[in-house]
């Protein structure tokens, strides 16, 4: 029992924790020139790779028309485009462009830099501390679904 609400209590302060953070890193995202749906979108292109339309509509969990109308706004502004798979021409994959890319990396490292700002100041002992959870829920979040 006392696990669980430990469990529990972590959970719910984890969960704050990364609304506020994320709402705070998100103040630097004023230089992408993209909405949320967008830039999520983006980053999908960028760090996952080229994907089929409905693979892209379950990983941002929108309907096939939202992710159409998605992908049609980022290859009018330049930065994603759809190619023909090369085994199979039935297949159409999106990509991010250079400029898709680079515009991404450039708003991913101004959030960064936000929350190196927040951070200055933490003692070495907590800064390794953090760095340790942030390890623990990267692993945690990268392992395949139990169940």
């Amino acid at each position: 029992m006392v696990l669980a609400r430990q469990l529990s209590t972590t959970a719910d302060r984890l969960h704050s924790a990364s609304i506020h953070l994320l709402r705070r890193a998100a103040t630097a995202d004023a230089g992408m020139r993209l909405d949320g749906p967008r830039a999520s979108l983006l980053s999908v292109l960028v760090f996952a790779g080229p994907q089929t339309m409905g693979r892209l509509a379950e990983m941002e969990r929108v309907t096939p028309a939202a992710i159409t109308k998605l992908v049609t706004a980022l290859e009018r502004a330049g930065l994603a485009t759809r190619v023909r798979d090369g085994s199979d021409r039935r297949v159409v994959r999106v990509e991010a462009t250079e400029e898709g890319k680079e515009l991404l990396l450039r708003g991913r490292a101004a959030r960064v830099r936000v929350i190196e700002r927040l951070l200055v100041g933490v003692s070495k002992e907590d800064l390794a501390t953090l760095d340790r959870a942030a390890r623990i829920l990267d692993e945690r979040l990268r392992a395949p679904r139990a169940g």
